[in-house]
């Protein structure tokens, strides 16, 4: 192999990569220790907003100097909607799931993703004759209901809550990315979040003041609060910047595959603190589900060869 054909490992990738596995392992298990302490409502705003916090003084600096286009106010406001209802079923799901059931099922979106990315973008619809998708596909689907009837809670009515609300979760949050890609196709990734980060805080927080009790936050300890601002600096804020980085640096398949592991990383924090164990047949669909999804992203970043 001659040395024009290597190619030097990205360190700014790489470790953009990292980074955005470890914020994304430890953001679930933050939510599951603050299902103690406040309700999902209240966490929402208060991780929301101290992410929004973080980034709206680059977007103030932006608007100064004229960066931003009048239309991403607008624009923003559509992924900004599913975004709500994706976040409130995100952080819901931890008051009745553990983190790295949830997690894993979070990855069923893979499924929705490949269905409206063929409907809404042409380029796309060469999947259609990949034999990777529908391979990987296939393996998704079993390897989610696999998950999901191997969980020995699955006939209780607290589990049942935790795994509708994680897949409506994973539904809503391929919704949002269809609409984030339709909607920010011609804008800077960067400001269209910054812009739709301060409409979902908005949002969240009307909804908090309605259902929640965030009254509540006052009487938490320092502990607490340091999860809040922490989880939502790194794992909303930050980790969201880095993935794109990444992507913007060596392409989406591999940070898109380095992100399955999420599932195993957070089980490796989860089982310490919360006592979270994955029974053997969860291990097994759980590793097709990755296996369907790793497949699918192949096919994906592969269209040109189909």
């Amino acid at each position: 192999m001659s040395a024009k054909n290597i190619r030097k490992l990205d360190t700014a990738a790489t470790l953009a990569c990292i980074a955005t596995v470890l914020f994304w392992t430890t953001g679930p298990n933050l939510i599951k220790f603050l299902t103690g302490h406040l309700d999902f409502w209240t966490q929402n705003m208060l991780r929301y907003l101290a992410a929004c916090l973080f980034w709206l003084p680059f977007l103030l600096v932006a608007v100064k100097k004229g960066q931003i286009e009048s239309k991403i106010w607008r624009l923003a406001l559509i992924p900004a909607l599913p975004n709500i209802v994706m976040q409130t079923l995100w952080a819901a799901s931890f008051y009745y799931i553990d983190p790295a059931f949830m997690n894993l099922l979070s990855k069923s979106s893979i499924i929705w993703i490949a269905g409206f990315s063929i409907i809404f973008f042409q380029q796309e619809r060469p999947l259609l004759k990949s034999k990777y998708f529908w391979v990987g596909l296939a393996l998704s689907v079993i390897g989610v209901a696999g998950v999901l009837f191997s969980e020995e809670g699955f006939a209780t009515q607290r589990t049942t809550i935790g795994i509708i609300l994680a897949l409506a979760c994973a539904f809503m949050w391929s919704v949002y990315i269809i609409a984030a890609k339709i909607c920010f196709r011609d804008i800077d990734s960067h400001y269209g979040f910054s812009v739709m980060s301060i409409y979902t805080v908005v949002g969240l927080c009307i909804l908090a003041f309605m259902f929640g009790r965030p009254q509540d936050s006052l009487k938490i300890s320092a502990w607490p609060w340091v999860a809040v601002i922490f989880s939502g600096l790194t794992s909303i804020g930050i980790a969201h910047v880095l993935h794109y980085v990444a992507i913007k640096r060596i392409g989406a398949t591999i940070p898109s595959l380095v992100l399955l592991a999420t599932p195993f990383t957070v089980l490796a924090i989860s089982s310490i603190a919360f006592g979270e164990m994955l029974n053997l047949f969860q291990w097994l669909f759980g590793l097709i589900l990755l296996a369907g999804s790793a497949l699918a992203i192949y096919a994906q970043q592969h269209l040109k060869d189909i």
